[in-house]
């Protein structure tokens, strides 16, 4: 706390900064003060009471044991030739060498002071400026205010977590935002690739981070015979007039379809599923995974369909389950 009054012969822009106001806690004092005339100084002492004037009670079991003088500063530089000189109830430092004028502001730091031990109690430290390093000839003084205070304690706690979600689209990342949950392929041709889309995010704070695999089936007709439109068993790419099902979660140009992973997390498709125009799908496979906990990623899973002439007609379709596993 500083003072704003300034009546001759005090001490004036005065203020005590403490690194801690928690009671009976070891911390750094910081005075500041600007001397009312450019006096030579050899001494200064600060004396820690309850009240601001009047006998001096020291605030209770407070004592200098264990301070130590860090540093005096004025006219622009450190000033070395000053040694701590502490008595009963003080921070005191004198000047062992020739003393120059003093003017402000005037900075002098003690480590190690032991707070006072009372919580929420205020205490005041006057000062008293010195001519002599005997401390008997007195030049200013001054008084500064401060208090300690109680510690408040924070505390939270962050559960394992997993946050995956499927749909047909989302917004950026937003797992809230993610809606649909059909891809058409409208009508298969023989001639032309047939492809569609979903998406998926995920994030988790697993140490070990999360594995996405997919299960299935194969593409199968609800007419006579249950025909079926073959899956991919390894990466190939897409091939109009063969009977292929499969899918990457690539940015692809042939067909074009799909977009690369996105988000600011680590999560990356794998590599079965990671190579763009070149489709595979193994019902149980990994597709995506991050290595650590991670923020999240959307991930887009193009699909592709390609049937001979000669396949059945009929309406088909399949049901894909994503299962994102997390390890903590």
């Amino acid at each position: 706390m500083s003072s704003k009054a300034s009546p001759a012969g005090q001490i004036t822009a005065r203020k005590l900064a403490v690194s801690t106001s928690a009671g009976n806690t070891a911390a750094t004092w910081t005075f500041t003060f600007t001397p009312t005339e450019a006096t030579a100084l050899n001494g200064i002492t600060f004396q820690v009471c309850s009240a601001a004037s009047g006998a001096c009670t020291i605030p209770g079991s407070w004592t200098n044991a264990g301070s130590a003088f860090t540093s005096l500063t004025y006219n622009g530089s450190g000033q070395a030739s000053w040694a701590l000189d502490n008595a009963a109830g003080y921070l005191r430092v004198k000047n062992n060498a020739s003393a120059a004028a003093v003017t402000g502001p005037v900075v002098a730091t003690f480590a190690t002071v032991t707070n006072p031990t009372t919580t929420n109690e205020t205490f005041f430290v006057r000062m008293l400026t010195y001519s002599g390093d005997d401390f008997t000839t007195q030049v200013d003084n001054g008084v500064v205010a401060a208090s300690t205070s109680q510690v408040i304690s924070l505390s939270g706690t962050m559960d394992e977590a997993l946050t995956f979600c499927t749909g047909t689209s989302i917004t950026g990342t937003n797992c809230g935002t993610v809606a649909g949950s059909t891809v058409s392929f409208g009508t298969f041709s023989s001639s032309t690739p047939s492809s569609g889309t979903s998406v998926m995010a995920a994030s988790t704070n697993g140490a070990g981070g999360y594995v996405i695999t997919a299960s299935g089936s194969p593409m199968t007709c609800g007419c006579s015979g249950s025909p079926t439109i073959a899956s991919l068993a390894s990466q190939t790419a897409s091939s109009a007039g063969s009977a292929q099902f499969g899918f990457n979660l690539k940015d692809n140009a042939t067909p074009n379809v799909g977009t690369e992973v996105s988000g600011g997390g680590s999560g990356t498709a794998v590599a079965n599923y990671g190579t763009a125009d070149q489709f595979r799908f193994v019902s149980g496979d990994s597709v995506a995974s991050a290595a650590g906990a991670t923020d999240a990623n959307a991930y887009t899973v193009a699909y592709i369909v390609n049937v001979p002439g000669s396949q059945a007609a009929g309406v088909y379709s399949t049901t894909m389950t994503y299962v994102a596993t997390a390890t903590f």
